[in-house]
């Protein structure tokens, strides 16, 4: 058996193309959607994630604008700033670059930002609507929401299926495990403290690695036929790889998506969306 490939860039490209369709129709309306990007200091991760959004956005027709801050900026500063970005009507989307420096409260920045130029999808209110129903999913996390319509791509229902998500983040593990239990998934979350884990990876129909740990989910720890989601980005020996084994686990299972190639260009893409979508909020 040789699982079949989740192309995160062939959806992606589709997705933002769908974009760029929805910038032409409000650029003739004499509307220039502009997502403004915040980066405190210069971690060399969050450099090439803001290049690949910048990307995306030039690609679409969005206006991207990186504030570059110091590493010495401060939890007060950093705010002003983005209060000062909630009250500029030609700004949509606003976006702060994570992770902040240890010194900058991060849940303070996150709830500064306007729930409805919160493209990221981290706010509270934002992400507490998402408990309602699939239709409160207005402004949702890139990365969960990026894994669901790769799926829906590919014509995997999640309904009734066993989901087994390795990871608890508030970024993906947590939100993904919502917006599937919205879907009628039967959702199991395991992270550090999980006793027994390769109990329920195993019985998972679909599972989801998001642990940020290289090659940690095994062949051994798959079900025959399971549908494998790689959230990990890590780097081994310079080269970028996710939190399963690939070549092991594309042997066992029915679905699999890479890394990179996978849910990488899935979550720009969706940050784009959610660029959109705050013009309907």
């Amino acid at each position: 058996m040789t699982a079949t490939l989740l192309d995160g860039r062939l959806v992606s490209d589709l997705l933002l193309k769908g974009v760029s369709h929805k910038v032409s129709a409000l650029k003739k309306k004499k509307i220039a959607p502009k997502l403004v990007i915040i980066l405190v200091g210069d971690n060399p991760a969050s450099l090439s994630y803001i290049r690949q959004k910048s990307r995306a956005a030039e690609k679409t027709g969005i206006i991207c604008e990186v504030k570059n801050l110091p590493a010495s900026t401060t939890t007060k500063n950093l705010v002003g700033l983005i209060e000062k970005l909630n009250k500029d009507k030609k700004i949509h989307g606003i976006l702060v670059q994570l992770p902040l420096p240890s010194k900058i409260e991060t849940p303070l920045v996150i709830r500064a930002i306007d729930p409805k130029k919160d493209v990221d999808g981290f706010n509270a209110y934002n992400l507490g609507k998402m408990f309602l129903s699939k239709e409160f999913e207005k402004l949702a996390p890139c990365t969960p929401s990026g894994i669901i319509k790769l799926l829906e791509h590919y014509k995997i229902s999640v309904a009734g299926k066993n989901v087994t998500i390795v990871g608890r983040s508030n970024i993906v593990g947590k939100p993904l495990a919502v917006m599937l239990i919205n879907r009628d998934a039967t959702v199991t979350v395991c992270h550090s403290k999980t006793r027994n884990l390769t109990d329920y990876t195993k019985r998972a129909d679909i599972l989801v690695a998001a642990v940020g740990r290289p090659n940690f989910i095994k062949a051994a720890m798959v079900k025959t036929g399971a549908i494998v989601i790689d959230v990990g980005v890590n780097k081994v020996d310079g080269k970028l790889v996710g939190d399963v084994d690939f070549k092991a686990v594309a042997k066992k299972a029915s679905f699999i998506s890479p890394v990179p190639g996978g849910i990488g260009p899935m979550t720009v893409a969706c940050l784009m969306e959610n660029v959109i979508k705050t013009f309907n909020i």
